[in-house]
Parts: C-alpha cells; sequence; structure tokens
C-alpha cells in the first residue's frame, strides 16, 4: 500500500494553526496570559482607581513595579514641566461664564495632583455674587495655588488670565498642553492597570506538525 507523499495537500478537514491560549486563562477574570506569562491583575477596579489617583501605582498594586515607575515618572514629569511653564496657573477648575476651562477635564487625569484645583474652585465660586464678581476680602487657600482667576473673565478686558499671559508668553498656552497631554497618557495607563496588557500571546503561535 503506497504512503502519502509528503508534499501532499493536507486533509479538508484539518484545521489551521491557531492562537493557542491556556484554559486557565479567563481574559474576563484577574488572571490573563500574555505571551506564555501569567499576570495577576488582582481587583480591576481598585487597581484603576489607583491608577488615576497616582500614575502608576494601580500597577504597583499589581506587582508589576517597572510599568509603574515608568509610568509615574514619565506622566508626572510631563505634568509638572507644563504646571512650571504656565507659572503654577493653568491648572484650574471654573465653568463661568467667559472661563469655562473644559482643559481641566483632561488635566484631571492625573488623580490627586489636580484635584486642589476643585478645592479651589468651589472656593470661587461661594466667593462670586450674583453678578458674576469675586466679593472683596475673598483669599484664595495656599497663596493662590491652582486657585482660578479673579471674576469677572472677559476677552475683550485686562484681567487675571490676561496678565498671566502677559508674564509668561507662550509657556502658558504650552503649560495647559503639557498638562492636558498628560491627563490623557494617564488614561492609557488606567486602561493597562485595569485591563492589562494585549490577553493573547504576542509570539506563542501553535506550530503546525502535519507534514507538508
Amino acid at each position: 500500500m503506497a504512503s502519502t507523499p509528503p508534499n501532499s495537500k493536507q486533509s479538508p478537514k484539518s484545521k489551521p494553526s491557531t492562537i493557542e491560549l491556556s484554559p486557565e486563562v479567563l481574559n474576563g477574570d484577574t488572571r490573563i496570559e500574555v505571551d506564555g506569562i501569567e499576570i495577576n491583575l488582582r481587583n480591576r477596579y481598585l487597581a484603576a482607581l489607583l491608577a488615576w489617583l497616582i500614575p502608576g501605582a494601580g500597577h504597583y498594586y499589581q506587582g508589576r513595579r517597572t510599568k509603574g515607575t515608568l509610568f509615574v515618572i514619565s506622566v508626572l514629569s510631563i505634568w509638572l514641566l507644563g504646571f512650571s511653564l504656565g507659572g503654577g496657573h493653568v491648572v484650574y477648575a471654573s465653568w463661568a461664564p467667559g472661563d469655562r476651562r473644559w482643559h481641566y477635564l483632561l488635566q484631571a487625569g492625573v488623580g490627586a495632583a489636580a484635584m486642589p484645583a476643585l478645592i479651589q474652585g468651589n472656593r470661587m465660586r461661594l466667593a462670586t455674587d450674583p453678578s458674576g464678581r469675586t466679593i472683596d476680602g475673598y483669599q484664595p487657600l495656599w497663596n493662590g495655588f491652582m486657585a482660578p482667576p479673579n471674576r469677572p473673565v472677559i476677552e475683550s478686558e485686562a484681567d487675571e488670565v490676561a496678565a498671566w499671559y502677559a508674564i509668561y508668553g507662550s509657556g502658558y498656552e504650552m503649560g495647559t498642553w503639557f498638562t492636558m497631554i498628560a491627563g490623557l497618557l494617564n488614561f492609557l495607563v488606567i486602561y493597562d492597570a485595569f485591563g492589562g496588557p494585549l490577553a493573547v500571546p504576542i509570539s506563542g503561535r501553535k506550530k503546525d506538525s502535519s507534514p507538508g
């Protein structure tokens, strides 16, 4: 009986090579496998919260210290550089007419570092009269750290924001963008802490053992 030539085509029923995952890996659970290495994400939600509060903290909680160190240095360095370029005035929370600081929604991505702005913003809100002006005698906390400008803020008039632009020039604009970018980057860090790396093997493809 003649044997099948080694270079003959595979049977139509044969399956193509596929990515083989360990049966113990549950991608929706706390343990995932990446390129043959099992990673325990522990409590995903707590890890994500920690990653938001302090960039990289969620990864430290998961035991992923190399990534955590990289993230905390990278994200906070960009954020602090931007904060310094703007003279410490580029991060503040305000939604007053003429000064809707939507930038803060992204800057707040770095978590605890941006939280003083919320306290200062609420203090300013309470110190604003019905006409939209800051009341006399208002004093921000912490020597004005992350405090909104005095109100009103009107583009056509000289106000505190205009003074900041005059003092810091393009540094104020660059500082605003740098702090926003840092917040955006930390959203990716939060996602990585919650979902982990790509949850399939990168190089673990099963080799086709059939002849030919």
